[in-house]
């Protein structure tokens, strides 16, 4: 038996779903989704952040590899199998929940990602080309605007191409990983044989509670993604092959395309020295000087010769790599929500693809709209700080990301019971201790990011974000849950908005 449609409402399978997936084109093939995969999972942004918390935090991406990153490869690997739909998780929780829970879900899962090419990854881009093109001073706010907003709408434009084309920024983005850490890597050995490194004891590796709060949610923010391929589910040519096959040799890869250069960094750099925005792009630069240029007293490098042309070079490729992470999150969460809305989740306005494309146009029309706004607001708001407005954009990004997993992770458990009889290529080991210990771990990560250190001190000095005083911890929580509590409201209106598709499948019974 073969996985057929469930509908996830007594409502049915609107006809305008069906008229819409008619425009879909099969051209993702298995190592598509490999490349896809690894720039979706791996990305460069949080590689500083998750470095400045010290060697602990090596010892928590390997804990968080083994309890969180492969059981989600397993549920996955079987969700993705089983159900190959277009639209991925949306799908998924649909089925599981409902319309209301899939259409609320979807929104979070979706509007992560404008959020986060407007803000987070283009400040990185910025600061790659400010460090090693402009001798690291800041760009004037017009040029400002410039950089960034050709950054986000060439990546709008990568996702609005057929995805023949698109996909090759997936591939480009997916070399330039291997490239850049690869290279980063080696070079980090040439800097230790010659300069020494920054020791540290097998006492630093300890894990704390205060590690695991500050860590945990980016480190889950990292090691999410395994279902963004399904969201063009029926863009593959066998999903039901290609998508355990592509799950679980990525997942071997990008742990240790994160644990390389987060060590790297951890050698080179003294933690205090160490930034979120800057420190993957700092180290580079330091350990560049092996070919040639310096290291001053006050700890600033200074490239020249071949060290400042590997430099830039590696400054494109990382601009090419978060511009990856941005295209390939874009591409797969829009699909989601066009889905949603020629489904009865969202507007019906929303739920279109494109006959000349084979793409959902209008959402990613939606979503540079929305990276445009986040860009400006958090630029004038931070009042052109980078670092600011990296760590303001950061925060909200994750969290809006994990909670949409709240509907995900369940899914495996519930579909397992409600769909029993569905073909499954794959079935994971273990689904309800595998769904009840992933929605653990994002719940308490939640819980965190609102309410730093709750169960402990909460806001207390190991656990308040930088800038922040324990006299101000009702507003920091109010600034991380009134946007969630609206994100989700907006869900809901989603799903209001998507009721005259609904009636019209309803009648059509």
């Amino acid at each position: 038996m073969t996985a057929g449609p469930i509908a996830p409402e007594s409502a049915g399978t609107p006809a305008a779903a069906q008229a819409e997936r008619q425009k879909l084109r099969k051209h993702f093939g298995r190592f598509d989704i490999l490349f896809f995969l690894l720039c979706t999972i791996v990305g460069v942004d949080t590689i500083g952040t998750v470095a400045a918390s010290g060697a602990e935090a090596f010892t928590w991406l390997i804990v968080l590899a083994a309890v969180f990153f492969v059981p989600s490869a397993l549920l996955t690997a079987e969700l993705g199998a089983a159900f190959p739909d277009e639209g991925g998780p949306y799908i998924w929780t649909s089925r599981a929940f409902g319309r209301l829970a899939g259409a609320v879900n979807n929104f979070l899962y979706w509007i992560t990602n404008p959020v986060w090419l407007g803000g987070t990854l283009s400040v990185s881009a910025v600061t790659a080309y400010t460090t090693f093109f402009n001798d690291g001073k800041e760009l004037s706010t017009p040029a400002f605007y410039a950089f960034t907003l050709v950054f986000v709408w060439v990546g709008v434009l990568a996702a609005i191409l057929s995805f023949d084309i698109g996909k090759w920024i997936p591939t480009i983005g997916a070399w330039s990983r291997f490239l850049l850490l690869g290279l980063f890597t080696v070079t980090v050995v040439m800097y230790g044989v010659k300069h020494g490194l920054h020791g540290f004891g097998l006492g630093d590796f300890a894990p704390s509670y205060a590690g695991f709060v500050a860590l945990v949610p980016v480190l889950m923010f990292n090691y999410v993604g395994f279902e963004l391929p399904n969201t063009a589910g029926d863009e593959m040519t066998d999903a039901q092959k290609d998508v355990p096959f592509a799950i679980f040799r990525s997942a071997g890869l990008a742990i240790a395309l994160y644990a390389l250069p987060i060590l790297g960094i951890l050698l080179v750099l003294p933690v205090k020295a160490i930034t979120g925005l800057g420190g993957f792009i700092d180290a580079i630069r330091q350990v560049f000087t092996v070919y040639g240029g310096h290291v001053a007293a006050d700890g600033t490098a200074s490239l020249s010769g071949a060290g400042s042309l590997l430099g830039d070079l590696a400054a494109i490729m990382f601009i090419l790599t978060v511009l990856s992470s941005g295209v390939t999150w874009v591409m797969g969460s829009d699909r989601a929500l066009a889905v949603s809305g020629y489904d009865g989740a969202a507007p019906r306005f929303l739920g279109v693809i494109s006959s000349r494309f084979g793409t959902p146009v209008r959402v990613n029309v939606l979503s540079g709209l929305v990276s445009t706004l986040v860009l400006i607001l958090a630029h004038e708001l931070t009042h052109g700080s980078a670092a600011k407005l990296f760590g303001a954009v950061l925060g909200l990004a994750v969290s809006t990301t994990l909670v949409s997993y709240l509907g995900i992770f369940p899914a495996l458990a519930v579909l397992r019971r409600k769909a029993p009889d569905v073909h499954r290529p794959y079935r994971a080991p273990f689904p309800l201790a595998i769904s009840v210990v992933l929605t653990a771990l994002v719940l308490f990560a939640t819980v965190q990011l609102i309410a730093p250190g709750a169960g402990d001190h909460w806001f207390g000095s190991a656990y308040a974000p930088d800038g922040w005083t324990h006299g101000e911890r009702w507003r920091y929580l109010l600034t991380e849950a009134v946007p969630l509590a609206g994100f989700m409201l907006l869900g809901v209106l989603f799903w209001a908005l998507g009721r005259p598709t609904r009636t019209a499948a309803a009648k059509s019974l």
